[in-house]
């Protein structure tokens, strides 16, 4: 099986996730050349504490959306979490201190930097971003390369963490209201306002007709083993992964290496596809002598992932 009827529904937004090192990026960046070649307009977002689009794409890629050079109709964006939290505080900055500032005299730092804290707080705005991005109608589809698993499963716990935080700040406001006599303040509205729109955006991203999640793995121990979690933690939140691509997939093995590694790797592989084949759609992809860098090399990965008349030998036990 293939990727090829990936997006072929509603979805607006592709995530790709998995554990450190298993190819996200590289999966992320021909999913979203094989959109932009298509003519759909094309975002690729990099969330990853150590980003990696400007090197793959072999072109800069930074905090602010560009096109992305040489390829029509797709753009990119490294966006960190300093720069996530600059853009929360400038979006939200402003209504936080007024409402706070009717409760206690602090500086606009301090306040700001306080609440910015709160769990849940960064995550929500990283989501609310990615929400916004689809709503300005700028692009037909958005490709997300996600941060490691576990900051992943973050973005899932988002309505528990920030929910149990909210359900404190109300009781704390009218505290401290009555006990200052304050006439009603808007620092409630804002507590409210934030509870409802993380409710819209979880829903939002929780619903198969807007988002689908393609996990990334490796057929070893460690990312096999943290693959099983994360596909049940993603339940847990009601949420089902559709797609899994297995990488540096061994097909053949021509000297005592690659034998050695072969037979390393076929336990795993029948693992996987005894656990997951029926409930998911999965994509073997072959190891590689060379690295993947530059649009041309993608535009391989792209076929490999997307071309349903491609050489079976190239998918060997694809399911």
């Amino acid at each position: 099986m293939t990727l090829a009827r990936l997006g072929d529904g509603h979805q607006r937004v592709i995530m790709f996730g998995g554990k450190g090192g298993v190819g996200k990026t590289t999966f992320s960046a021909a999913t979203a050349l094989h959109y932009a070649i298509a003519g759909r307009r094309t975002l690729i977002i990099s969330s990853d504490l150590a980003p990696s689009l400007s090197d793959i794409f072999e072109t800069e890629i930074g905090p602010t959306e560009q096109p992305v050079r040489g390829v029509k109709n797709l753009w990119g964006l490294e966006i960190s979490r300093e720069e996530v939290m600059r853009r929360w505080k400038e979006k939200f900055g402003p209504e936080v201190y007024a409402a706070a500032t009717s409760l206690v005299d602090l500086g606009y730092d301090e306040v700001v930097d306080y609440v910015s804290l709160a769990p849940g707080i960064q995550e929500e705005f990283m989501l609310d971003y990615i929400l916004e991005r689809v709503r300005d109608g700028r692009h037909e589809m958005i490709v997300w390369d996600t941060a490691p698993a576990g900051d992943t499963l973050r973005l899932l716990e988002l309505p528990h963490r920030l929910f149990s935080h909210l359900k404190l700040a109300p009781r704390i406001y009218l505290q401290v209201r009555d006990n200052l006599k304050l006439d009603k303040v808007p620092f409630g509205e804002i507590i409210e306002r934030w509870g409802k729109l993380s409710g819209e955006i979880t829903n939002w991203f929780r619903n198969p007709e807007n988002v689908v999640f393609v996990l990334v793995t490796i057929p070893e121990a460690l990312g096999v083993y943290q693959s099983q979690r994360l596909v049940g933690q993603f339940a847990h939140y009601g949420l089902n992964i559709r797609h899994m691509i297995i990488n540096q997939v061994v097909l053949e093995a021509d000297c005592e290496f690659h034998r050695q590694r072969q037979a390393m790797q076929a336990p795993y592989l029948d693992l996987l596809t005894n656990e997951f084949a029926g409930r998911m759609g999965l994509v073997r992809v072959p190891a590689r002598p060379w690295e993947v860098k530059g649009v041309a090399r993608l535009r391989e990965i792209e076929q490999i992932l997307f071309d349903s008349d491609a050489d079976p030998g190239s998918l060997p036990g694809s399911t």
